[in-house]
């Protein structure tokens, strides 16, 4: 379902359901991590592209108190107080408005009660996509401009983040808020997760992305994810001890330094170190590629990238690696778990005028070793928005 349709359905459900036209309507994106690989916790730079998949978001003023929020996917209506910071009994969904509202109102010191809301998403479930991230900006968006106000754009991020930590209960980063409202229409986001910033790196127009999910479970949760983390931060703190500067993440320390002292640290911090030191310079890397048209070598990045997440970061399992391998094989630019690991989704780069042949190839591979990926075609987006008034 493309942007246009998607809000014209959710406009429809509202007055349906509610009886008058939103008179606020916001559209945010999902997102895909295109390189960077668990380098956000590391103080270091991440490569991600907003996608033409997303969530838009209604509101009109009603004469009831309270909030009333309509989940159109699921039919179901939902009820809560911005007041309290108590989450909503039996509609998980509804805690990351509630959430969002509740910090807005907080950050603002302005009441917001008496509205009417309802929410649309073209996000797959499960896909990777961050589908959370794009309805807490899109509900953002919206609140905010029923409000007649605005807020800096990375507070908005922050707040966003915030619901999601305390009303859903997901200690996420910024990554995807930050690509959800920074999207750029052909280009990548480049951010930097020491200092926040953030710059665009645009990409030619005939690139697009294809989303690979094997359907594995995939639950950060259940991963060894928090054990890397522990080893990435016993390697910071060992190399601090060795380097003539400081250190207090491995952002701070250069592949140089890293092969000069890996083997006077911990081999198994030395291990997922080489993972994090060699994906922040691929992200360099990849940003003067990528803004000197060198979108052949970028994309070899890719398959560096996930290589190093099979060798050193162990965060690949056995079908992600048929995925990039069949994408190898098929033709794409590049290939590479996307996210977390341990399951989840793949993403290839591609010419748009061969998508469809590659994603074919990419099935016909899969399905020879036993797996039957889905396939979604992905185009680099524009960030956040609010539709014009109607």
């Amino acid at each position: 379902m493309n942007k246009d349709t998607l809000i014209h359905k959710a406009i429809a459900a509202h007055v349906e359901k509610f009886g008058k036209q939103p008179e606020s309507v916001a559209w945010a994106p999902g997102r895909i991590e295109v390189l960077g690989n668990h380098t956000d916790y590391n103080a270091g730079p991440v490569l991600s592209a907003a996608i033409n998949l997303g969530h838009c978001f209604c509101i009109s003023r009603s004469n009831q108190p309270g909030i009333r929020l309509l989940a159109v996917d699921v039919g179901q209506t939902a009820s809560f107080d911005t007041s309290d910071a108590e989450k909503v009994p039996g509609f998980g969904w509804a805690n990351y408005v509630k959430g969002v509202f509740y910090f807005i109102r907080e950050h603002l010191g302005e009441k917001i009660d008496g509205l009417d809301c309802t929410f649309l998403g073209s996000i797959p479930m499960g896909a990777g996509l961050s589908s959370s991230a794009a309805l807490e900006v899109a509900a953002a968006y919206a609140v905010l401009k029923i409000l007649d106000t605005t807020i800096d754009k990375k507070e908005i991020a922050r707040l966003c983040r915030r619901a999601e930590h305390q009303f859903a209960g997901t200690n996420c980063g910024l990554l995807d808020q930050f690509s959800s409202i920074f999207g750029l229409e052909h280009g990548l986001i480049h951010s930097d997760f020491r200092t926040l910033e953030g710059s665009a790196a645009s990409l030619p127009e005939d690139i697009e992305f294809l989303v690979v999910n094997p359907h594995i479970k995939h639950s950060l949760a259940d991963s060894p994810y928090n054990e890397r983390r522990e080893r990435c931060e016993q390697a910071a703190e060992q190399l601090a001890e060795l380097l003539p500067h400081p250190v207090t993440a491995l952002r701070d320390v250069s592949p140089e330094e890293f092969e000069a002292n890996r083997s006077q640290i911990d081999a198994g911090a030395a291990k997922r170190a080489a993972h994090i030191i060699g994906e922040i310079d691929r992200v360099e890397q990849g940003v003067e590629q990528i803004r000197n048209g060198q979108i052949k070598a970028f994309g070899q990045l890719l398959f560096e990238s996930h290589q190093s997440s099979v060798e050193n970061f162990e965060n690949s399992c056995p079908e992600l690696d048929i995925v990039v391998d069949a994408a190898r094989e098929a033709g794409a630019l590049g290939a590479r778990l996307s996210g977390g690991g341990f399951g989840g989704a793949a993403i290839a780069m591609v010419h748009s005028s061969e998508a469809k042949a590659v994603g074919e190839k990419i099935t016909a591979l899969c399905r020879a070793k036993g797996i039957s990926p889905e396939i979604i075609e992905i185009t680099p987006s524009a960030g956040a928005m609010t539709i014009p008034d109607r």
